[in-house]
């Protein structure tokens, strides 16, 4: 009987490990235990987007610095895709993950250094820049972004990838308390983000994805008629993760926490959804979850295993591997 062939699809563990390192460690205990493996690490529009992208479109990276979410300089990059179109990630320059938590500032963090990587992209001959939006320090409604465009005379195809659904008004109530917003700043950003939909050519109160980063996606949807787009869909059609979803006998999908949010645009979910249609059985290997073992199976989950650490991980794709040969004798 012919080993199974296990697709590896896991977004990173954010803030631990990518997902290229993620997808390998499991893929190295498929192997071990006689599996056959396809690797291809994603992502949903937020860390490990642009990394995924370059990955399978064979791009280039730019390293560019630029201003932090509080104005330091951080070195961050964009990617050429093709000499036509780039992607940013703004996590790179406006992330959470760039501030130490005794100096988050929900209110005075900006996405400035995020319009300054997609005006270079532009400068090196980008006319379409895809923008990966999610781990922001920010809840500017995306005004530092939109100002230093303005600023540059940038004017280019902005395609934003989101990865959740939260509309506009949402962004600070729903984000700002993790960016260090008590409540009283909760109101600030809220009334802050209210001013700015008034004065905005086209009004992102109410849309789908248009909180996403602090409402960036919003703002350059509603200031630069930016098309926003389901970031985990997105990014598994880029990759052309139904090709070996076709071959596979099994899909390893992953992600650092699983929990309510993975229902609303992230990978593990659109991954369960599209194995499920493809009638392939699909587990999650994850650091943590809070799902019950019936919200998982809702997800479309066949079994969830907690694995933190990189031996843990490689542990879990060879007990994977391990009980798919036992089913199969």
């Amino acid at each position: 009987m012919p080993a199974p062939t296990v697709l590896i699809a896991p977004d990173s563990f954010k803030g631990t490990f990518p997902a290229a390192a993620v997808a390998d460690a499991l893929a190295g205990g498929v192997r071990e235990a006689g599996g056959i493996a396809i690797v291809l690490p994603i992502a949903d529009g937020g860390e490990g987007t642009l990394d995924a992208l370059v990955t399978a479109r064979r791009g280039s990276v730019v390293p560019q610095t630029v201003s932090g979410p509080l104005g330091d300089p951080v070195d961050a990059c964009f990617a050429l895709l093709d000499p036509r179109t780039a992607v940013v990630e703004m996590a790179a320059a406006s992330g959470l993950t760039l501030v130490p938590p005794e100096r988050r500032d929900a209110y005075a963090a900006s996405t400035r250094g995020t319009g300054e990587l997609i005006a270079a992209a532009v400068e090196a001959g980008a006319e379409h820049v895809i923008v990966g939006v999610g781990g922001s320090a920010t809840t500017d409604g995306g005004l530092g972004a939109v100002e230093e465009l303005d600023r540059r005379g940038v004017d280019v195809r902005l395609s934003v990838v989101c990865d959740v659904e939260t509309p506009w008004e949402d962004a600070p109530r729903v984000f700002g308390p993790q960016k260090g917003a008590d409540p009283a700043t909760v109101r600030r950003l809220e009334a802050r983000l209210d001013a700015l939909a008034d004065r905005a050519p086209r009004d992102p109160r109410g849309v789908p994805r248009t909180g996403a980063a602090g409402g960036l996606a919003g703002g350059l949807w509603a200031f630069r008629e930016a098309e926003l787009l389901p970031g985990a869909a997105y990014v598994l059609d880029a990759v052309g993760f139904d090709a070996p979803l076709a071959q596979a006998t099994l899909v390893v999908t992953g992600e650092g926490g699983l929990d309510e949010q993975t229902f609303a645009d992230k990978a593990v979910g659109e991954v369960a959804r599209r194995a499920g249609r493809a009638g392939v059985p699909c587990v999650a290997v994850v650091g943590r979850t809070r799902l019950s073992a019936v919200r998982a199976r809702e997800l479309g989950l066949d079994r969830v295993i907690e694995a933190p650490t990189l031996g843990e991980l490689r542990d879990a794709g060879r007990e994977i591997a391990a009980d798919l040969t036992a089913d199969r004798r």
